[in-house]
């Protein structure tokens, strides 16, 4: 895998916990681009509930489930900060040309990362539509003025949301894969009672 990849597509994800959204999106991130890649992360802007170990897990659990050769589980390069995590892809995978995805329902975040218009320099912006969170063309004006180069991406997430699954724990929206697991660990409300 190491420098064999040109074009990738990057998904961090809090992964507090998996969803069917991220399993659509990791899926429908397979039908445009030719390689993939996906970690669990610490976002500074987010209060997490389970451990950065344990959404590991989960999240590499998720991954094993949709078994796709181009589809890679890599936790090397999770870091708070996108630029970190850039600069740790570009090391494993020098001559790539990276995609960073985010769903909808974050641009309006991306102006107030760390080293914004480098991370802007290093990867274009791939943005999900996620139901319920339509883009705001002043979001996507403050973008563009700081330099970034927008990939709209042509998917439909659904509007299941981790911190909804944490407040109100539904089963139907988790993954089968990973809901042992949650199980197993009482995570996030879910139990074997």
């Amino acid at each position: 895998m190491k420098g064999s990849m040109k074009k990738i597509a990057l998904l961090g994800t809090s992964a507090d916990p998996p969803t069917f959204g991220h399993q659509l999106l990791l899926e429908g991130l397979l039908t445009l681009f030719p390689n993939v890649v996906t970690w669990a992360s610490n976002n500074p802007m987010k209060k997490h509930i389970a451990s950065l170990n344990q959404r590991e897990d989960l999240l590499q659990a998720l991954v094993q489930t949709i078994g796709d050769s181009n589809l890679s589980f890599v936790k090397e390069i999770s870091s708070p900060w996108a630029i970190t995590t850039l600069e740790k892809a570009a090391k494993l995978w020098p001559s790539a040309d990276f995609t960073f995805v985010v769903g909808s329902d974050l641009t309006q975040q991306i102006p107030q990362w760390v080293n914004v218009r480098e991370v802007l320099k290093s990867a274009r912006i791939g943005i999900a539509p996620r139901q319920g969170w339509p883009l705001k063309k002043s979001e996507l004006n403050t973008l563009k003025s700081l330099g970034a180069q927008i990939e709209f991406l042509p998917l439909t997430i659904p509007a299941t949301a981790s911190s909804s699954l944490r407040k109100d724990p539904e089963p139907q929206n988790i993954p089968p894969s990973i809901l042992p697991i949650l199980i197993k660990q009482s995570l996030y409300g879910f139990n074997s009672n």
